[in-house]
């Protein structure tokens, strides 16, 4: 009986030590842990101390052997007491300090980045309306305003190093828009005015892709630098913008060349020359017109038989159901595109032609069938209406998107590329272009809408126009063969171009 009281005894003093040891094996167990949700908009955090540590629940004990180093960003997924739930990139989760992270990053919705890009076109207004010199050098609304909001976002991301992320979803459509309106105006009896005119810019626009291309890898070759810095600095990015230039890196990134900063690269060059198009355009203009004297129509003949793009500040009458109709028009470019893109690549993956090439070319083909077969008559006022609202829209936010940082950020070989494909635009502009379409108003057009999408896109070359016409008169042909020129022609070009500088770097 001695023998069983000691026993019990012995096993009743264990009993809180086994306890403990229980208790200290589930404390670190994640169960029933309640989290407080964090709104989807501000979710972006980053560590803001050296080595964070992470813990397996919100709890001191429970610490993870790994750690989290400066600058790293994550995903919040929720909070409990001073701890928040997060994931990194390979969706590991665990818990960390509040204290050892801080906001990196805010996101708008939908609706935020609809306000944000007519916000961005007002205060474009706003500010050329009350500053004369930009009216002088008809700089248009959505750089203006676009660059303004860039820099302040800049100076955020710098001082705060906070980043701002819209949202994209209609950023595509919009430009895809955009130039199914531009083939919904191109009645084939119009395009027959281009003539021999329509053949000679072409030719023009072959050429300066050609010294895009020199240009860039030349410059390369002389600072020791791969030329495949030099092709993206080229006609890749310069006229073919971010969709060629985000194709054609990813071919550059994988065998046989593996160029790993090949995007990076395409991005920073496209947005400098999106910026720089929209720039130069309207002072090139400026200075030919004052330069060769030229007769110019004058502002109040725009709206003397106007085509749908020269004016877009001018009043149309709509009806709904032209409106919707056109809409409808438009929206079947956009699907039949968009279906064609698709097709095409997985049927031949060498041809990188991006998807505004085939909804344009729809409605090239769309409006001249209906229009042939009697079938339906375009209602250029309406698809012009639609066109000009995508265009503004579309490039406040392209421009108001815009990464500086990747500008600021890049090594001195680029720059060099960049800023003598920049003085290569202009003296092309001036010297070439100007000077084989005809040496008049509409060539310094010409120039202006060459400037545009020889270095940024054709949204540029438009508005670029646009803001030359409405300040010195219309030109019906420029608006004629800049879009066929500058949306279409331009990469059936350039993808051969491109091919063929290829072929013969070593």
């Amino acid at each position: 009986m001695r023998y069983i009281f000691y026993l019990c005894f012995i096993i009743s003093g264990l009993f809180p030590i086994y306890a403990l040891q229980a208790q200290d094996n589930t404390i670190c167990v994640p169960n029933d842990i309640k989290l407080e949700k964090v709104a989807l908009w501000r979710d972006t955090y980053r560590v803001n101390t050296n080595n964070a540590t992470l813990y397996s629940v919100p709890n001191e004990q429970c610490k993870l052997e790994s750690v989290l180093p400066t600058d790293t960003k994550l995903k919040v997924l929720g909070k409990v007491a001073d701890y928040y739930l997060i994931t990194d990139n390979k969706n590991t989760q665990a818990y960390i300090h509040t204290q050892d992270v801080s906001l990196s990053g805010i996101s708008f919705n939908f609706y935020f980045t609809l306000v944000s890009m007519v916000a961005v076109l007002l205060l474009g207004r706003f500010i050329i309306e009350r500053v004369k010199i930009l009216q002088d050098y008809n700089i248009p609304e959505p750089v203006v305003g676009g660059i303004i909001s860039a820099v302040i976002i800049l100076v955020i991301y710098k001082t705060l190093q906070l980043e701002f992320t819209f949202d994209s979803s209609l950023s595509e459509p919009l430009m895809l828009a955009f130039f199914s309106s531009i083939g919904l105006s191109a009645d084939f009896s119009a395009l027959k005015k281009g003539g021999k005119m329509l053949g000679i810019f072409l030719v023009l626009i072959a050429g300066v892709l050609v010294l895009q291309n020199l240009v860039g890898v030349g410059i390369s070759y002389a600072m020791g630098e791969n030329p495949l810095l030099g092709m993206l600095g080229g006609s890749i990015t310069m006229s073919g913008g971010h969709g060629t230039g985000a194709t054609w890196a990813k071919v550059f990134e994988a065998q046989p060349y593996n160029f790993s900063a090949a995007t990076g690269v395409a991005m920073a060059c496209a947005t400098f020359g999106l910026v720089m198009g929209g720039l130069i355009g309207g002072p090139v203009a400026r200075f030919l017109i004052k330069r060769h004297n030229l007769k110019i129509p004058g502002a109040q003949h725009n709206n003397d038989d106007v085509h749908g793009f020269e004016t877009p500040m001018k009043e149309r009458l709509i009806t709904p159901i032209s409106f919707v109709e056109s809409l409808a028009l438009i929206a079947i470019c956009l699907l039949v595109g968009k279906v064609l893109e698709e097709s095409i690549r997985d049927i031949s993956p060498g041809l990188n032609l991006p998807a505004f090439v085939y909804c344009l070319f729809t409605g090239v083909i769309l409006r001249n069938t209906l229009q042939a077969l009697n079938i339906h008559q375009v209602f250029d006022r309406e698809v012009s209406v639609l066109g000009n609202v995508s265009l503004s829209l579309f490039l406040a936010f392209a421009m108001m998107t815009l990464n500086l940082w990747q500008l600021l950020s890049l090594a001195l070989p680029l720059v060099v590329i960049l800023t003598a494909q920049t003085i290569l635009m202009v003296l092309y502009a001036v010297f070439i272009t100007f000077r084989f379409c005809g040496k008049n108003y509409d060539a310094a057009v010409l120039a202006a809408g060459h400037c545009g999408f020889g270095l940024g896109a054709m949204p540029t070359a438009m508005v670029n126009m646009q803001a030359v016409t409405s300040h010195y008169g219309p030109s019906h042909i420029a608006f004629i063969i800049v879009p066929l020129c500058g949306a279409f022609f331009i990469d059936l070009v350039n993808a051969v171009v491109i091919t063929g500088s290829l072929s013969i770097i070593p």
